[in-house]
């Protein structure tokens, strides 16, 4: 069994995805906008989307897959990704402290990337797209 993270943003999923695809080093496998819903589909599909907005997108990152759309547009960004965090288990400090830099950029710090009594580094982040993430390096 396999489980994927499926994130949803409220109308900056292509930024967010195209921002983890460079800061992670992943590969954008697919990016679908609303526009792009089959004719015959269409009445499926939310009546207010817009059709530039990202219906699904597939983000892989190593043996890893995010996946993600703009498919909740009436939750506000921030209030949509509480209650969770994506966490990075990297085999060394140097790359956890590189992955947590990276991830940080425009966001906000929650807890400095630094040793712990549990772990050579740990630190934890809200990205400028509001979801947390936690790097650890036992």
């Amino acid at each position: 069994m396999l489980i994927h993270p499926y994130l949803f943003f409220a109308g900056n999923c292509e930024q967010a995805v195209t921002f983890y695809a460079q800061q992670l080093k992943g590969n954008i496998e697919l990016m679908m906008r609303y526009k792009d819903i089959p004719a015959q589909e269409q009445q499926n599909g939310p009546p207010d989307a817009d059709p530039e907005a990202i219906m699904h997108a597939r983000l892989v990152i190593g043996d890893n897959v995010i996946l993600a759309s703009d498919g909740c547009p009436q939750d506000s960004a921030e209030h949509s990704h509480r209650g969770y965090a994506l966490s990075i288990h990297s085999e060394n400090v140097d790359t956890g402290r590189e992955l947590f830099t990276r991830l940080a950029e425009g966001g906000t710090v929650n807890m400095p990337f630094q040793p712990t009594f549990w772990a050579k580094g740990f630190g934890m982040l809200t990205d400028r797209f509001g979801v947390n993430w936690m790097v650890n390096v036992e």
